[in-house]
């Protein structure tokens, strides 16, 4: 069927701040939807209130509304476009709640919207429990034991949740304990969990009716151990139905799938099981009725019986069809934003391929695994468990030719000091059998065997953390066999199998040491072993295991996502590195670079917090702007959450981990055709800049700022003396090696004093301390996060005003381009703080002096690009808190207020142009759409940027804010007056 020609324009809503549960999956899904729709020719009007995201730049729809996503400021934004048509299944659970709301008060029927993409009533169905389930019954399909509890309405219409909570105790007796509570219409099992006693069954059913905004629960019966499993289907309106990818969780049922590891395709089921499961997700997608677009299946199997349930559904793009889409190079969103104006799969070209219709099934050839990213250490108090609430933060993905290698690239691109499956202290249990303790055989010791080390290594085993798998691997080396840890884990034999596997291969190198041969160097590579590990196990440096290996000749090879496993050849660029075994003489490399002037841009991994999604619209805009000024831009990244791993964002992407070894192994094949023009490791955040001084060690040529100007701001001693020479006022403050250094520079400074690590992001470790024991307490804490960097103190500034200030240089010329006031006062961090730009109650002096003494800073550290300034304010006087020559975090907010692309034009200007290149306006909403401008600053509007905390995740967590860093997203507000602007953010 051709695309509809009865409607012309659409609205997409997306999906808000980035919240946990709901990250920048959304973003790239909402910007594949409005490229796609804008190719067909219709006009797009975009609703979101993330100013972070790729998908509110100007040019991304035709109208775009920075406005808060409720269902009144919606119904007046249709009013005033009127559009013909609404896609609600682009902005996950805030865009399908809102979709629904607008349909429930009238406002789609009475000014003519139709929903296209999921209808009303198949949205309603997949997502109330209660109709969900008579529907899979209706087609024979099983679900878990289960009873349904809803809170009714009150005199006032308002839900009765102490009603609910007796509807739910009643229902105790026929659920069981434990029992799993699943609230609907809610995000990643907000409100739900696993209950195992009374008391928490009775506090999880309320908050979960409180959670749910219909006040209904799902009760269902236990299926802790099973296996989960997830089917990405897409399906059009002439009943066309693929899977796009299988998903299989490596953690049993009990674990939220977004806080699962899991693996694509799945792994473990036969051949007949995995037919039946496809067969059941399209049945599910046709009697829900969702006719055109993409869905998410979940599934639970029993490994006793092979017994299968359906779980739940999605009916839209979700976390899972981003992971998917990466996975295997099929755009699930870009395919099913087409499919809602009334293409077939058929008529849709596959893009990488450019022969094959949408409608063959991708085929992947190698395994893909995600491990989510946790954010425990930001929230004192909170227990490190997982159970059915999402808690991970981010996530990082993995491409290899087998599931170890693919799994060990994994734990590196985590980024949280991983090199591999590293030990792991078990509390309780004593030293592991040699060789893990220098030399012997893996005896299973009698030490272990029985007694309190056993017990010991078993509780660890039965907690559900996010270090699971370590502990798995632990336990092997201390001795227990898989069929023990299977007992208490529940882990598939097979994953297990092949932890033992890189197990035993760890225990070889640590008896033999590194291996002397090709081959046998070969086949520890192929097992995932990172360089890094490999010295790790040897007790020799990294650079000398890479020696050995380059002397040996053993290089990653690259292969390309096609889709189709090599049936047809891939012209799209997408690579993931691997090292297997020659077939016939050398292992086939197909990176096949191009002879054209390169710019690499590292990314900045999986998200966290302190370090998201701002810092890959940054690596986004960087990409745009380059490739448009003629150099082949090729990305490098690990996050499938982000549109900088879209494949058609740059030129050529690396899904790899962003670690020395894997980017060395990119630019060597790099540089084998073409010119390397620079490597930018500005945009990323902390992850490139850690490898600055590497790569320039490495004479790889740095593009933008120097890595030693880099190092400048952050040494304390060295930045001391340039503030000296520019006359520029600090906060006292001092440096400590140890905690009795830092006693007594605190003594010399005063208290209260804050207290941080150098070279972090996000405030980590970061705290006020207002007396010697106080600091006594803290002091061993930031020094471990320091590693061998030393802590900085500073004098607490209370009651002062803080200021952001972003700017681009040349190394000559400053551009100032924003200044925002901090609405807290100085203390909380600037990331968790809301500010205004322009500043709404600075003096105008003041506001000049921080523009000069911002274009003096930037001047004497010689920065090209990006530059971020922070500032306390106390009566008259203005101190300099820090100076970080890199991309900040509030770019993307200073860009969407001052309608100026700050990101692309520092990129310009860090591939060799001048600020004088650009031209320069006032921002006064004059209507000139060239993003490439420079914009000043003071504006004739207020916008204010408000953070997004996720509390609500946490239970029992202090919420009082501080100087590190607690935030997952913003969102912004935007008027003509400071008070309005303030209310919508």
């Amino acid at each position: 069927m051709p695309k509809r020609t009865d409607i012309q324009s659409i609205m997409i809503i997306g999906a808000g701040p980035i919240v946990i549960g709901q990250a920048c999956e959304f973003d790239y899904s909402g910007a594949q939807a409005c490229k796609a729709l804008r190719e067909e020719g219709f006009r797009v009007i975009l609703v979101n209130s993330n100013p972070a995201t790729i998908m509110t730049d100007p040019g991304m729809a035709d109208a775009t509304y920075i406005e808060p996503i409720t269902p009144e400021v919606v119904a007046r934004i249709i009013e005033k476009e009127r559009p013909d048509a609404l896609l609600p299944t682009m902005g996950g659970q805030t865009g399908l709640n809102t979709s629904l709301a607008l349909q429930d008060m009238g406002v789609l029927g009475e000014l003519g919207v139709e929903m296209i993409g999921a209808r009303p009533e198949a949205i309603e169905m997949a997502e109330n429990r209660k109709l969900f389930r008579e529907a899979m019954e209706r087609i024979g399909l099983e679900n878990p034991r289960a009873v349904i509890a809803d809170a009714p309405r009150d005199a006032d219409g308002r839900h009765d949740i102490s009603k609910g909570v007796e509807r739910a105790m009643e229902a105790l007796d026929e659920v069981g304990l434990p029992a799993i509570i699943r609230p609907a219409f809610t995000l990643g099992g907000t409100g739900g969990g696993v209950a195992y006693n009374r008391a928490e069954y009775l506090e999880m059913c309320r908050r979960g009716l409180e959670a749910s905004p219909v006040a209904q629960i799902l009760i269902d019966e236990s299926l802790l151990g099973w296996k989960e499993y997830e089917m990405e289907v897409v399906r059009d309106r002439a009943d066309n139905a693929i899977i796009v990818c299988s998903i299989e969780n490596v953690d049993p049922m009990g674990v939220h799938t977004g806080d699962s590891i899991t693996v694509a395709p799945a792994l473990t089921l036969t051949d007949k099981e995995y037919q039946s499961m496809r067969t059941a997700s399209i049945a599910v997608l046709r009697e829900i009725g969702v006719e055109t677009g993409g869905s998410n299946v979940q599934w639970a199997v029993n490994p006793e019986d092979g017994r299968m349930v359906v779980i739940e559904m999605n009916p839209r793009v979700s976390r899972s069809s981003a992971l998917a889409s990466k996975a295997t190079g099929f755009p699930i969103a870009k395919i099913a934003a087409k499919l809602a104006v009334g293409f077939t799969l058929d008529e849709l070209d596959n893009d990488i391929t450019k022969v094959t219709p949408a409608s063959f099934e991708p085929t992947i050839d190698y395994v893909v695994t995600k491990i989510p990213r946790f954010a425990f250490e930001k929230f004192p108090g909170s227990e490190p468990s997982l159970s059915t609430s999402m808690k991970s933060v981010g996530e990082a993905m993995a491409i290899g030719r087998t599931f170890h290698e693919s799994m060990q690239k994994a734990l590196a691109s985590l980024e949280t000091g991983l090199t591999g499956l590293d030990e792991i202290e078990i509390p309780g249990a004593p030293p592991p059998p040699a060789p893990f303790c220098g030399g012997g055989s893996i005896a299973y010791t009698e030490e272990v065997a029985g007694g309190d080390g056993r017990a010991a290594i078993t509780a660890a085993l039965a907690r559900l953390t996010p270090d699971r798998l370590r502990i798995i691997a632990q336990a092997m080396r201390h001795g227990l066999s898989d069929c023990d840890i299977q007992a208490v884990t529940k882990f598939d034999p097979w994953f297990l199998a092949r932890i033992r596997e890189i197990v035993d291969a760890e225990a070889e190198v640590l008896e033999s040491g590194l291996p002397e041969s090709r081959e046998d160097l070969r086949k520890l590579k192929m097992l995932g072993f990172t360089d890094a590990r490999l010295a790790k196990l040897t007790g020799i440096r990294e650079e000398d295991v890479r020696r050995n290996r380059h002397g040996l000749g053993v290089h990653a090879v690259f292969k390309r996502i096609d889709t189709c496993a090599a049936e047809f050849e891939a012209h799209t660029p997408y690579m993931y590195s691997t090292y297997e075994a020659p077939a016939m003489s050398e292992a086939e490399c197909e990176a096949n670079p191009a002879e054209r002037r390169k710019v690499v841009i590292l990314g900045g991994g999986p998200n966290r917090i302190g370090q998201g999604i701002e810092f890959d619209y940054c690596c986004c805009h960087a990409c745009f702007a380059l490739s448009e000024a003629g150099y082949e831009t090729i990305m490098v990244n690990c996050n499938p959450e982000t549109v900088s791993t879209d494949y058609d964002t740059s030129d050529r992407l690396y899904f790899e981990p962003l670690t020395f070894e894997h980017v060395m192994e990119i630019l060597r094949v790099e540089q084998e055709r073409g010119t390397l023009h620079g490597v930018i490791v500005q945009f990323g955040g902390q992850t490139p800049l850690k490898l600055a001084n590497a790569l320039d060690d490495a004479d790889i040529p740095i593009l933008g700022t120097s890595p030693d100007a880099i190092d400048l701001a952050e040494d304390r001693k060295r930045f001391q003396e340039l503030v000296n020479r520019l006359n520029l006022r600090q906060p006292r403050n001092g440096i400590a090696h140890s905690g009795e250094e830092a006693l007594s520079v605190a003594d010399d400074i005063g208290y209260p004093l804050v207290i941080r690590p150098s070279y972090v992001l996000g405030g980590r470790a970061m705290q006020i301390v207002r007396d010697a024991s106080q600091l006594d307490r803290y002091i061993r804490e930031a020094v471990v996060v320091s590693g061998e960097s030393p802590v900085l103190l500073d004098s607490y500034l209370g009651g002062a005003t803080e200021v952001d200030v972003d700017a681009i240089c040349d190394g000559e010329d400053v551009h100032v381009s924003g200044i925002m006031e901090h609405i807290e006062e100085a203390g909380v961090h600037s990331g968790d703080s809301a500010c205004s730009l322009p500043p709404h109650s600075l003096p105008a002096g003041i506001i000049d002096e921080l523009v000069h003494q911002t274009e003096a800073l930037a001047r004497e550290l010689k920065v090209v690009g990006l530059m971020n300034v922070q500032y306390a304010i106390k009566g008259e006087d203005i101190y300099l808190i820090e100076v970080n020559p890199r991309a900040s975090r509030t770019v993307p907010f200073v860009a969407k207020a001052v309608d100026s692309a700050i990101a692309s034009i520092a990129a310009r200007v860090m591939a060799g142009e001048k600020l004088s290149d650009f031209p320069m306006q006032a921002t006064n909403g004059d209507g000139d759409t060239n993003p490439m401008t420079l914009r000043e600053f003071r504006t004739p509007w207020y916008s204010v940027k408000e953070a997004v905390l996720p509390f609500a995740r946490f239970p029992g967590v202090d919420t009082l804010l501080g100087p590190e860093m607690r935030s997952t997203g913003e969102v912004m507000g935007w008027d003509r007056s400071f008070a309005r602007a303030f209310l919508k953010a």
